[in-house]
């Protein structure tokens, strides 16, 4: 497991802050990779990665709501210290000038851990509302699983050409990166 906690003595407060540092953890990942790339459009690596900071800020921002409205403002006992990338990318998987569907398959793939983490912590987990949470956040890791292999099935062909390739492939228009 990618984490050094105790996965039976988590309390459900233990549980949202667990599960609001792995969304961070993936967030703050995707923000790298978005400062590492940078992006030239719409449709490229950097681009995937930005929409992916967007998600998992989001998911992170709802479990924090959740958090506050049952246990206030009392201190977690989670932090980022307290896992190692369940959900992140790992730092090496990407590289300059990659194909905006290699970006995507690096998604799917965190998001498979994603989905694994949950899946393979139920059997330690002993309180049911810590259970219940877990397997609704391992069936909404399914539901990111679907959506990015929706989005891959629909990518066009030009989507697999990495950024490097493009003098390969001359007819492909190359938009500027001041373009929006």
């Amino acid at each position: 497991m990618s984490t050094r906690l105790d996965l039976s003595k988590l309390t459900l407060m233990d549980a949202l802050d667990l599960a609001a540092v792995i969304e961070l953890e993936a967030c703050k990942r995707y923000k790298q990779f978005v400062e590492q790339f940078g992006t030239r459009g719409s449709g490229d690596a950097g681009a995937v990665f930005q929409s992916m900071v967007v998600n998992e800020n989001k998911h992170c921002e709802q479990l924090a709501e959740r958090r506050i409205a049952l246990f206030g403002d009392k201190p977690p006992r989670v932090g980022l210290n307290d896992i190692f990338d369940v959900e992140a990318p790992e730092f090496g998987a990407t590289r300059w000038g990659m194909s905006p569907l290699r970006a995507y398959r690096l998604a799917l793939s965190s998001e498979r851990k994603a989905f694994a983490f949950y899946d393979q912590a139920l059997p330690h987990l002993t309180e049911p509302d810590v259970k219940a949470l877990f397997e609704e956040l391992r069936d909404e890791e399914a539901e990111h699983v679907a959506m990015l292999e929706a989005i891959i099935a629909k990518l066009p062909p030009s989507a697999a050409i990495d950024l490097e390739d493009e003098d390969t492939y001359p007819n492909q228009p190359v938009r500027d990166s001041m373009e929006g």
